[in-house]
């Protein structure tokens, strides 16, 4: 166990008020980035193009309002050639210059690549920020998804979408520790959950376009990584699914292997987030993307609190031959392997404790205890899917992303204690003071008319 939760249970004697999540610093923001990870373990995800992004792009997605490039530029007019020179076609020409506005025309070669990526992947491809994708947004598009066939496309969906303007705006929200950021200039200082002034590295902006695909939602999954050991998975999908249940075993299997073998052996940080996918005919493991170790990234089928109090055993070295602690005669020493789930354990522990407290240890017991010293316990991580009787298996009604269509005020009271009661007063007292307002008026209009 590490030592911030170890220190924070000792010192537990009254209710948790904040999730003990060690430090979040802004380089292990970035590292989580698709431009930092994917150079790393492009071969375990599905193809994609980064396009670096220009500040005249960046200043353009942050503008207010959607203003799309023309789909088809006009040529250049040959007025000049004609020999006519008809005031009302000047006229006329000029309203259709300032009716057909090119933003693109202040970042061509962005467009351009975007145009040459959407048809080097076939046509069709999905886009995505550092960080984010715009799904939030889809109820803008034409086909309702996140599949785009024109860089208009691209442009609609990341305009109009808060999880782009969040990676944009807020990238680094709660980093409570600056760090060392390789590479990366110092920008504006922001200020984090404590109030603390944080120096913001400058974020090298990359547009993500992957080559669509068919991607079963149901065989998506998430799996938490701290201290380099899987210690939870869970379904991605909140739906239910009756088949998931007879491969859950060959899933955990196969995650586990993918993320411990190929992918904590090459990220940098111990503790992230990382979102796996398993294709027919559910063979091989692809990664879909990298999240922060922060309460931003959304813990699905589990709580923060859950997967940041749950004891997880050390790993251990494993020594299969060792002559100098055998026996005399130097053969191999057997190291006995018990595998067990974290069920399984509490269960043993319960049933030990209850046996220490009625003193019926006897000799025989007490050997058996030395030998199970010599045992390591492997941690088999809990495996969560949407069961037929959850209340999110029947969640018809709810729209996905809905919290984004209320204003923030509303989300942020729903979310602090109390916070929708003192919203609802707070409105109240707004209300009675306009009442108050207009029943004056109404009175000095009435002093006028006599």
């Amino acid at each position: 166990m590490t030592e911030p939760l170890q220190q924070e249970k000792r010192n537990q004697k009254s209710p948790i008020t904040t999730l003990p999540f060690p430090p979040v610093t802004p380089q292990h923001i970035l590292n989580t980035s698709f431009h930092s990870w994917y150079p790393r373990f492009r071969s375990l995800t599905p193809k994609a193009r980064l396009v670096p992004l220009s500040q005249p792009f960046l200043d353009y997605l942050r503008a207010d309002g959607i203003i799309l490039p023309p789909e088809h530029k006009s040529p250049a007019s040959d007025a000049e050639d004609s020999g006519y020179d008809d005031e009302a076609s000047d006229d006329a020409a000029s309203a259709d210059t300032e009716e057909e506005v090119d933003p693109s025309e202040s970042w061509p070669e962005v467009h351009d690549a975007i145009a040459t990526t959407i048809r080097e992947l076939g046509g069709k491809v999905v886009p995505k920020l550092n960080w984010s994708a715009p799904k939030d947004a889809t109820w803008i598009a034409t086909t309702n998804d996140m599949e785009c066939r024109t860089p208009n496309d691209v442009y609609l969906l990341l305009k109009s979408s808060d999880f782009i303007t969040h990676d944009l705006e807020h990238a680094f929200d709660g980093c409570s520790v600056a760090g060392a950021v390789a590479d990366c200039p110092l920008r504006d200082s922001a200020t984090s959950g404590d109030s603390v002034p944080v120096p913001i590295p400058s974020v090298p902006y990359h547009l993500v376009l992957r080559k669509a695909f068919n991607l079963n939602p149901s065989l998506e999954f998430r799996c938490f990584v701290r201290q380099g050991r899987v210690i939870a998975i869970s379904q991605r999908e909140m739906n239910h699914f009756d088949f998931l249940f007879e491969l859950r075993d060959r899933f955990g299997a196969l995650i586990r292997d993918f993320v411990e073998d190929r992918l904590v052996r090459g990220f940098p940080d111990d503790n992230f987030v990382a979102d796996v996918y398993i294709p027919p005919p559910h063979e091989k493991v692809w990664l879909i993307d990298v999240n922060p170790w922060a309460p931003r990234t959304d813990p699905l089928l589990f709580s923060w609190l859950e997967l940041l109090m749950l004891e997880v055993p050390e790993a251990q070295p494993q020594t299969a031959t060792q002559p100098e602690a055998g026996g005399a005669d130097g053969r191999e020493e057997l190291v006995r392997l018990t595998i067990q789930s974290q069920a399984t354990c509490r269960a043993f522990a319960e049933q030990q404790q209850e046996q220490e407290t009625e003193g019926d240890l006897d000799d025989e017991s007490s050997t058996g205890s030395e030998a199970d010293d010599d045992v390591e316990t492997i941690f088999v991580p809990e495996f969560r899917l949407v069961n037929r009787d959850d209340p999110e298996a029947y969640q018809f009604s709810a729209t996905k992303y809905s919290a984004h269509k209320l204003p923030k005020d509303v989300v942020d009271a729903s979310l602090a204690p109390g916070g929708m009661k003192d919203m609802m007063d707070e409105w109240k007292r707004v209300m009675e003071r306009q009442q108050q307002a207009s029943d004056t008026d109404t009175d000095t209009d009435t002093d006028d008319d006599r």
